[in-house]
């Protein structure tokens, strides 16, 4: 079944014609890094920046404390391509496949690898995206002590207590809704787990997860488990998690210098 998001990507082809090269002048809108940004979202951000950084795609990273609210889907982060806004890691790569000439990263794949890859981001939708999620809303010491303090932060008293207020109750709602709200934090760490295998025998001891080349897949696995290696808490058990799977934490530290080293040295 094709889903809204492929639909909007399908509309936009359609509007701006046969596929063209990329502009050099994409701006990339995500909050701030420091003091702001949440874990669903730097990981979200940084998946993005990882595709188009495997695709070989300029890109310009423009931080905006409302970036949330600028974006057509309320989700950071979303791409700027002259009068057009995309938003989140799925409607970007429908957008790239099938608009920019020549850069499609899992085209080599015949079909049974390609939907075997749409199973593996499936599964990593659905549960580390969603233990993201968990642990930042509903682990009661990372709400107080992080996630309230850092979605707050752009407003001022007492809107840096009622915006915080009002987005805890909209991700409540939405894990409860997926019946995530009700897990316990071991019960969390089991499904991580799980997923973390399934990755890890995947992956093997390949340097990407379908043949020598970088696909979709790649850009998503590093850009959640690189923000969960990576990014302080005071509730560290999903990093734990990861760094039990050596080859995740290999693949990780590889996907960084191989894109990204050049950008932070610049």
């Amino acid at each position: 079944m094709t889903t809204l998001k492929e639909m909007v990507a399908s509309a936009m082809t359609v509007e701006l014609g046969a596929k063209e090269p990329w502009p050099d002048n994409v701006n990339l809108y995500q909050t701030y890094e420091a003091g702001q940004i949440l874990l669903p979202d730097s990981a979200s951000c940084l998946s993005v920046k990882a595709f188009l950084e495997m695709c070989g795609l300029k890109y310009s990273v423009v931080l905006r404390n409302n970036a949330e609210h600028m974006s057509p889907s309320g989700k950071v982060p979303f791409i700027q391509i002259g009068p057009f806004l995309i938003s989140e890691f799925e409607p970007i790569i429908g957008f790239v496949n099938t608009k920019v000439h020549g850069f499609h990263l899992s085209a080599n794949l015949d079909d049974t690898e390609r939907a075997e890859m749409r199973a593996y981001m499936a599964l990593v939708d659905n549960i580390l995206v969603n233990a993201e999620h968990y642990i930042s809303w509903c682990d009661a010491t990372v709400l107080q002590t992080v996630t309230k303090p850092r979605y707050g932060s752009p407003y001022p008293w007492p809107l840096n207590k009622l915006v915080p207020l009002k987005k805890w109750y909209e991700e409540t709602s939405r894990l409860k809704a997926l019946g995530w709200s009700q897990k316990t934090l071991s019960e969390v760490c089991e499904e991580v787990q799980t997923c973390c295998q399934a990755l890890s025998e995947r992956l093997d001891k390949n340097n990407f997860f379908f043949g020598n080349r970088p696909t979709e897949l790649d850009a998503l696995v590093f850009g959640h488990l690189f923000t969960i290696l990576t990014t302080p808490m005071p509730v560290n058990k999903l990093a734990e998690i990861v760094k039990n799977f050596d080859n995740l934490v290999h693949f990780c530290a590889r996907i960084e210098q191989q894109y990204f080293s050049a950008t932070e040295a610049s």
